[in-house]
């Protein structure tokens, strides 16, 4: 690819950058952050499963929130590599994400921290989802620092953003 990205296995056009466009950080879903996610997962299907089994008096209860938890780590297991293989690219100027994927950072309204995912929402109601970054607080705190910085930029400049 002539811009020096790499292709995510997910369907979608390929993004290229404009010219002048500038990668400033790249995230990829971190394993332990992916891991603990299944995990806790697994635990609340577990209850979920056992808690529903108990009030409707089935005698499996432990079988039940067992499988429950197995199907979830299963799961889990069996989509790792694509979930693991998963990046986003912030520009000076938008989010680029696996499947082609574009958010201009001039379009968002709201960026959050949800476990350990961030959350994009664009004005519109676009979601999307930052998944298994291993510190999403920082992740949150660089798109808002980018987002500011091209704000400022452009009412200096005497322009929209």
């Amino acid at each position: 690819m002539s811009d020096g990205l790499p292709r995510d296995e997910l369907p979608g056009e390929p993004v290229t950058l404009e010219p002048g466009e500038q990668v400033i950080a790249t995230w990829t879903a971190d394993r332990r952050t992916y891991w603990r996610d299944a995990e806790g997962l697994a635990v609340l299907g577990a209850a979920g499963v056992a808690a529903v089994l108990l009030v409707i008096g089935n005698a499996h209860v432990v079988i039940g929130a067992f499988g429950a938890a197995a199907a979830v780590m299963v799961r889990a297991a069996y989509l790792r590599s694509e979930s693991l293989g998963l990046t986003w690219r912030m520009t000076d100027r938008r989010l680029i994400g696996p499947g082609g994927r574009t958010v201009a950072l001039d379009a968002i309204g709201t960026v959050r921290k949800l476990f350990g995912d961030v959350q994009v929402i664009t004005r519109s109601g676009d979601k999307h989802l930052l998944k298994h970054m291993a510190n999403a607080k920082a992740v949150v705190e660089a798109i808002e620092l980018t987002r500011v910085g091209r704000r400022m930029r452009a009412e200096e400049a005497g322009g929209q953003p």
